[in-house]
């Protein structure tokens, strides 16, 4: 599978897909090691702490405090990590219906994390990219 470059092959063949879990983003101080059995999804850290991106169902069992709930978006190209200006036209969609959004660059696409009651609006919103 060959990663794209070229934003206008990006936004044709982007096929934004909803996934179906909940997440949120905690932040703790302790060292991933004592999260890693919560199966993260993601993890940053940073200087204030670490960031944990996990299901809301495992972090409401696990006690730990978050902001908002996030549905996650995954545009299905595989994007190249040098292409320039996907992120933009995503945001500039996004911004354009008033929606909020995390993005999440990993090897082969995108992900979105978008406010979970803005979910629907938000992949209709992308999907118009594709036109």
């Amino acid at each position: 599978m060959t990663a794209i470059v070229e934003l206008k092959q990006l936004l044709a063949g982007l096929k934004p897909q909803l996934m179906a879990d909940e997440w949120v983003f905690c932040t703790v101080t302790q060292p991933l090691a004592h999260f890693l059995t919560l199966d993260p999804l993601a993890t940053f850290l940073e200087p204030e702490g670490l960031t944990l991106v996990l299901k809301k169902t495992t972090a409401d069992q696990a006690g730990l405090a978050y902001s908002g709930s996030f549905k996650q978006i995954t545009l299905t190209v595989h994007s190249s990590l040098d292409a320039v200006g996907l992120t933009a036209a995503v945001a500039a969609k996004l911004t354009e219906k008033g929606i909020s959004a995390n993005v999440m660059a990993a090897y082969y696409h995108d992900h979105i994390f978008v406010p979970t009651s803005k979910a629907t609006a938000a992949l209709a919103a992308l999907k118009e990219l594709t036109v």
